[in-house]
């Protein structure tokens, strides 16, 4: 271990036995650790990390997390896929526990510690969705990615965190005391047609996003499939967009892919990205982006705000890039949905955002500038509807792609080319999963005590144009509305 944990040794062996769960839960027929210690864990742990992300922070905190604990506890992403790993734990504690009242007690106890980014998140989630399991697995996140907006809508932070023993055991510290929090799972089917020619995907399997869970290509004999298309589904936790928010994400990615060496740290990660997204014209969109990629021509958008009744969703024409949004975090953070004020609710049907009350809050932008109204007190983007399912038709057009992402991981999606085809995207809402939160939590629930404060919300913004020039562009923004210091729009092109 690296120094001094704290000032009492043998407080910290009694605190790291709160989360050590022994070998013969972890590695079914061992013959080490047999016997159930004395003393029953009050937080086991299982630690998943993904040791690319953050540079060198995801190695560190491997070896780190694995001095502490058990390291047949500590799993790296990058050498066994949890999906694996759950499966194995469970099987063995399902064979234990009716015998075995230790290993009863761990399972009803046990918790998951995910470090990595957005997108790492999301896999482990979809896994514990996955299990179908009576009491899914509540997970907490340690922020190593570059936006980290699922770790920070639960109060868990957005910077990347210390590596140290002693970092370490105050994260742990939290897991222990964070509660659990119900969280909305969103379906997500994509369906296009199979290729007339060969067998290639219509998107090849390096373009998807490697979140692992996110699009999954369905089997041939799944109910989903239909002669002639092939199909996709997975699932989010975050947001899904479409549009030009979507196009800068996938520059960095693949940037990033080509040049891993130039991302080591979160600071060079975020100013990357904000230099990405003024050379991609995010901030000058109605000069650098064709009208024809604009949401509004892409796609005819239908929603379901009651059971069987689809209506179609007006989009404005000069929409760029549209948010399906499920927590209050967005590119770093931000709410671009805000808290509707009262006239809002009573005229619109509004409500404030809560993350698990089975609605997705839809948002539009048109540029990074009309972005920038999030940075305002209560400002947000153009709310376009709550719903409990939304549905994208793509038909030929003036473009023949356009780009997607779903929690942090972005992909370049192709559209139709000829007028018998069509691309679907349908998102809707699929059971729940449980999050760990900290007092610091940002996201609200309908079991809340009081519901989220209307007070701000009466001032709320009526005009998302009337922002802002060089005074918000020193709020620091998140990565894709902000621009770089050292970066002149005014000689861009």
């Amino acid at each position: 271990m690296e120094g001094p944990l704290t000032t009492d040794s043998v407080s910290d062996s009694d605190f790291l036995k709160e989360f050590y769960i022994p070998n013969y839960i972890l590695v079914p027929d061992s013959k080490s650790d047999s016997t159930p210690p004395l003393q029953l864990p009050q937080c086991p742990v299982l630690v998943f990390i993904n040791s690319k992300s953050g540079g060198q922070l995801g190695a560190d905190l491997l070896k780190t997390y694995s001095a502490l604990l058990n390291e047949n506890q500590v799993f790296d992403l990058g050498k066994e896929a949890p999906d694996v790993v759950l499966r194995r734990i469970y099987l063995n504690l399902e064979k234990l526990k009716s015998n075995d009242e230790f290993a009863a007690k761990i399972q009803e106890k046990l918790r998951i510690i995910v470090a990595g980014g957005d997108g790492t998140a999301g896999w482990l989630l979809g896994v514990v969705c996955d299990l179908k399991l009576s009491h899914p697995l509540p997970i907490a996140t340690m922020p190593l990615g570059t936006g980290n907006n699922l770790p920070f809508a639960f109060g868990w932070g957005k910077k990347n965190p210390g590596t140290d023993d002693q970092a370490v055991m105050a994260f742990m510290k939290k897991v222990k005391n964070a509660k659990e929090m119900k969280i909305d799972n969103w379906h997500i089917l994509m369906r296009m047609r199979a290729p007339k020619e060969g067998s290639c995907d219509p998107i090849a399997p390096l373009e998807l996003p490697h979140s692992l869970h996110a699009v999954h290509r369905v089997s041939p004999t799944d109910e989903l499939n239909m002669e002639g298309y092939i199909t996709f589904r997975g699932g989010f936790w975050n947001y899904f967009s479409m549009g030009m928010d979507a196009q800068v994400s996938y520059a960095f990615h693949s940037e990033r892919k080509l040049h891993p060496e130039k991302f080591k740290n979160q600071l060079i990660n975020q100013s990357t990205y904000a230099k990405l997204g003024c050379t991609q014209g995010w901030f000058l969109a109605s000069l650098f982006h064709p009208s024809e990629r604009n949401i509004a021509h892409l796609a005819t958008v239908k929603i379901m705000k009651r059971p069987g009744q689809w209506e179609k969703l007006h989009v404005p024409n000069s929409i760029r890039s549209i948010v399906c949004l499920n927590l209050p975090s967005f590119s770093g953070g931000l709410n671009p949905w805000g808290t509707p004020n009262s006239n809002k609710r009573r005229d619109r049907g509004l409500t404030p955002p809560v993350v698990d009350d089975g609605l997705i809050e839809i948002v539009g932008f048109r540029d990074a500038w009309h972005g920038l109204v999030l940075l305002a007190p209560n400002g947000h983007g153009t709310r376009l509807a709550q719903a409990h399912r939304i549905r994208f038709e793509f038909h030929k057009g003036g473009a023949d792609h356009t780009f997607m992402r779903m929690d942090g991981e972005p992909w370049k999606q192709p559209l139709p080319s000829d007028d018998d085809n069509t691309v679907v995207v349908e998102i809707s809402h699929l059971g729940q999963a449980n999050m760990l939160a900290t007092d610091d939590c940002r996201s609200k629930s309908v079991n809340d005590p009081s519901p989220p404060s209307c007070h701000d919300a009466e001032k709320d913004s009526d005009e998302e144009d009337s922002v802002l020039a060089e005074e918000f562009r020193k709020f620091g923004a998140a990565d894709t509305f902000r621009i770089p210091d050292e970066v002149d729009i005014s000689h861009l092109s």
